[in-house]
């Protein structure tokens, strides 16, 4: 496959950046997309020119730092996947590709294809687990959890922190990250004694870091690699709601 490749490039968070044009040749349609840009990586190298910075560990769509907007897209033109599970045989021959990083406020771009997501840490930190103030772990069979809430806890804990649900919808926002770790205590019996201290926490560190209002367009689960669903954003909100009202209740 020969294909043209149009790819951002910026040396730091404080200068300019554009897009760079790239002609490959002989591409292997069996390579996945990070595969490919190693190939060109090494070309540049060899032409004693600065490889391309991008983000990557696991390659097996499990860590989700593979954070590229590839052709208008989070993760390319595969749906369910993120860019290490995605393949050159889902281009053409002839094709332009352009890659982007996220484009979002929350998430700075620190050189080339690789931004700071770390406000997705941040989040977390705020609240999304469960500490050793409520105390010792039960035994496993001590309380009976239904099976249907055991699925949807897994689904919401699919959840990889890549970003693309910000990266795809227009306002940036971080919903359906925040809903997916909200969800995945909030469903458990484990989850409870901090429930709605661990929600508005979380929201308000969300509002902190500068992630946009979430309008319910659904762009964010269309293009989520782990099918995280958007029932989540609805509990949240309702846990949201749920908990400031009480909360202002207590206080009144």
């Amino acid at each position: 496959m020969n294909l043209t490749l149009k790819i951002w490039r910026q040396k730091g968070p404080k200068t300019a950046g554009k897009l760079v044009q790239y002609d490959m040749a002989s591409v292997d349609s069996d390579m996945s997309f990070l595969e490919m840009l190693d190939v060109l990586n090494g070309e540049l190298t060899r032409k004693n020119e600065e490889p391309i910075a991008f983000d990557h560990d696991c390659r097996e769509g499990i860590c989700g730092s593979c954070a590229l907007y590839i052709n208008g897209r989070p993760h390319g033109p595969v749906t369910g996947a993120a860019v290490c599970q995605l393949h050159m045989r889902s281009f053409k021959d002839g094709d332009t590709i352009v890659v982007e990083p996220w484009r979002a406020r929350a998430f700075p771009i620190v050189k080339d294809l690789s931004t700071d997501r770390s406000a997705f840490d941040r989040i977390v930190q705020a609240g999304g687990y469960i500490s050793v103030n409520t105390g010792s772990a039960p035994e496993a069979n001590e309380i009976a959890v239904s099976h249907e809430i055991q699925e949807k806890t897994m689904d919401a804990a699919a959840c990889i922190a890549c970003g693309a649900c910000v990266a795809a919808c227009k306002n940036a926002s971080a919903m359906l990250f925040v809903s997916a770790q909200v969800s995945r205590f909030a469903l458990l019996p484990q989850g409870q004694p901090e429930r709605k201290k661990r929600v508005e926490r979380m929201v308000a560190q969300m509002d902190a870091e500068g992630f946009g209002a979430c309008s319910f367009i659904g762009a964010c689960a269309v293009e989520c690699p782990a099918s995280v669903s958007l029932e989540n954003i609805t509990r949240l909100n309702r846990e949201y709601i749920s908990a400031k009202l009480t909360t202002e209740d207590t206080q009144g």
